[in-house]
């Protein structure tokens, strides 16, 4: 008879580290590659169910512009010191759209994606930040259609705007010259 020799099978124990904001960014890029797979992953689901594809992320802020300009504009009108509403709704519209779509796809995608997350290791900051950079392209699309409806009001820029420079913030404070520091 023959002995077999058993050996004790290697347990591996995670442990969350003390540090109050650890978030291990080395890892995130070591895992860059399932970050953008996990993008990828969004925005084929998200363009392939919607029957107009991509177009929706043009059609539904103008839709919503165009309703918002309606019922703020013309029956309440409010206020908007000379802007031209559509104008001056999408400037306000557009990163409230991107914030609040990042926050629920952030809170869900945990959710939705708990097997995932159970079954093999990752960074868990992954997660998280394939919810918020999938809904950047639709911020990036509608961000090209503010660009022509201000050519198209003949709005511009106020040149001493220092959030001026990031697109991301520029529909945010464009209109403001208290916050620009300049007169428009």
């Amino acid at each position: 008879m023959e002995a077999t020799l058993f050996t004790p099978k290697q347990i591996v124990e995670i442990r969350a580290n003390k540090r109050l904001l650890n978030l291990d960014l080395s890892a995130v890029w070591r895992y860059r590659e399932l970050l953008y797979f996990l993008v990828w992953r969004d925005l084929k689901v998200r363009y392939k169910q919607a029957v107009i594809g991509a177009g929706w992320a043009i059609i539904q802020p103008v839709f919503t512009v165009a309703i918002f300009t309606t019922v703020f504009g013309y029956f309440a009108k409010i206020p908007t010191d000379g802007t031209p509403y559509p104008a001056f709704a999408f400037a306000a519209l557009l990163p409230w759209t991107y914030f609040s779509e990042a926050m629920r796809r952030a809170a869900m995608g945990l959710v939705e994606d708990s097997e995932l997350i159970r079954k093999i290791y990752f960074p868990r900051l992954i997660m998280p930040l394939a919810a918020v950079i999938s809904p950047m392209v639709d911020f990036l699309l509608s961000f090209l259609i503010l660009v022509g409806l201000l050519l198209w009001y003949g709005i511009t820029p106020p040149g001493g705007c220092f959030f001026c420079r990031s697109s991301f913030f520029w529909p945010c404070f464009w209109h403001s010259p208290s916050v620009c520091g300049s007169d428009q």
